[in-house]
């Protein structure tokens, strides 16, 4: 966890920012940040992170120390190192809050600033918005795969780094898993916290169930036994024979935990042999390399599973481990102070000028049927995504506690078309350009190629 955030940037934004100083420090400027498309296999997004995006906007100063560093690189001119000195975030930010779901080309977050500042913003914003919107996402598709049976964030021992394993339980949780292995994330975020025992611990004990018997006895009331260190068969009996002395004391076993193996067979034996001893209450929790497909495929198969603890694949997004997201340029002043909309054109990735909304729009019934990208001045009767959640500098926004952030995501997932959680992300959910948006791409397209 990094104290001081101010030099979390590229280079090239400091360069640039000190051409800005001598050569355009009166112009201002919007940025979108938007993700140009799907990874594979994806369908929709949920937008996670904005939280850190406004505490690194509103806490952004170049302190004493940073100065010096910057010095040191014999790049900086003095004049542009005392205004970084008094460095402050001046500028207004509209955003998509957490636990929204979005789409390719619809801008996440809008910055309308002096350039200068505008572009110091830009691998901060891109660097956590990557992460955090990238695994949120990846995990609303594994919970949506278990169809309501509970997810466990067990990802922290495969997660990039210690920070990133505390961001990867936050978009986890907000996506819907139920709790997270990462103690020190339960802790900052208020997740619950979940765990088992590691094979490491049947094996350092001469015998299976007096492992079992040491676990139970230190935790009577929070019990899961990992079975299948040796014989999975075996190790189902030993907690049978665990879980029906602690009934005796007043307690009952809270579930046992498949790791390998063929988890359908194993699962259907566990569950009868459970039930026969009068454990029925026991969860059968499955781990394993598991994603959305494995878990779909193992419901599919009717396998007696309560729970999933899901590590790798989920935290890493191992089948997509990064978005195609940027921070574009679309309007920029004049020297009288007007904004002027401008666009990329190169090929395969032009981008939408001007200052733009998204509008949400529903059915009779309330189900989610398109959204529309429009201009700013364009009022249309949907609903608007983008808020303001900085003016001018200061934070107008109070950001959503953890548990309403993730109610607000199962809720706007359950207006969406069914088949937009489809596995294979064969369902295009509509994302329509106004007229006015096309027409002022026309216009530009002819003004613009006169620059070169």
């Amino acid at each position: 966890m990094l104290a001081n955030q101010s030099l979390l940037l590229d280079l090239y934004e400091l360069t640039m920012a000190q051409c800005y100083f001598f050569y355009k420090r009166e112009s201002y400027a919007t940025f979108d940040l938007f993700v140009r498309d799907f990874p594979a296999r994806r369908s929709y997004l949920v937008a996670a992170g904005l939280g850190d995006i406004l505490d690194f906007v509103t806490n952004l100063r170049f302190g004493s120390e940073d100065i010096r560093f910057l010095e040191g690189l014999h790049k900086f001119k003095p004049e542009f190192l005392d205004w970084l000195r008094n460095f402050k975030f001046s500028g207004d930010i509209w955003a998509m809050p957490e636990g929204t779901v979005f789409f390719p080309n619809e801008p996440i977050i809008r910055v309308t600033a002096p350039l200068i500042e505008a572009q110091l913003l830009e691998s901060f914003f891109l660097n956590t918005i990557n992460l955090q919107t990238m695994i949120a996402s990846k995990a609303a598709r594994i919970v949506s795969a278990a169809q309501g049976r509970q997810v466990f964030d067990f990802s922290f021992r495969r997660t990039h780094g210690p920070e990133a394993g505390l961001k990867v339980a936050r978009a986890c949780y907000i996506a819907g898993c139920a709790a997270t292995s990462n103690v020190l994330a339960s802790k900052l975020y208020g997740i619950p916290a979940v765990g088992t025992m590691a094979h490491s611990f049947v094996m350092s004990f001469s015998k299976e169930l007096a492992s079992f018997d040491a676990y139970a006895n230190n935790f009577p009331d929070q019990t899961i036994l990992l079975v299948d260190t040796y014989d999975t068969y075996k190790g189902i009996f030993n907690a049978i024979k665990v879980g029906l002395s602690l009934q005796k004391k007043g307690f009952q076993l809270k579930g046992i935990r498949l790791d390998s193996g063929d988890i359908v067979r194993l699962s259907k034996f566990a569950r009868k042999k459970l039930d026969a001893a009068g454990l029925h209450y026991v969860k059968i929790v499955a781990s394993g390399n598991l994603d959305e497909f494995k878990i779909a495929e193992l419901i599919n198969h009717k396998a007696q599973v309560d729970s999933f603890g899901v590590g790798t694949n989920m935290g890493t997004s191992s089948d997509a481990p990064c978005l195609d997201v940027i921070y574009k340029l679309c309007e920029v002043s004049d020297a009288n102070k007007n904004f002027l909309p401008t666009m990329k054109l190169s090929k395969g990735k032009v981008t939408f000028p001007g200052r733009k909304q998204v509008y949400r729009f529903r059915d009779k019934q309330g189900r989610f049927i398109k959204d529309i990208l429009v201009l700013e001045r364009e009022q249309l009767k949907g609903e608007p995504l983008l808020i303001k959640v900085v003016e001018k500098g200061r934070l107008i926004y109070s950001p959503l506690s953890l548990a309403d952030i993730r109610q607000k995501l199962n809720a706007s997932l359950a207006n969406f078309p069914k088949e937009l959680f489809s596995l294979s992300a064969r369902y295009n959910y509509p994302v329509l350009i106004s007229s006015r948006l096309k027409g002022l791409m026309q216009n530009l397209i002819g003004q613009l190629a006169k620059r070169q």
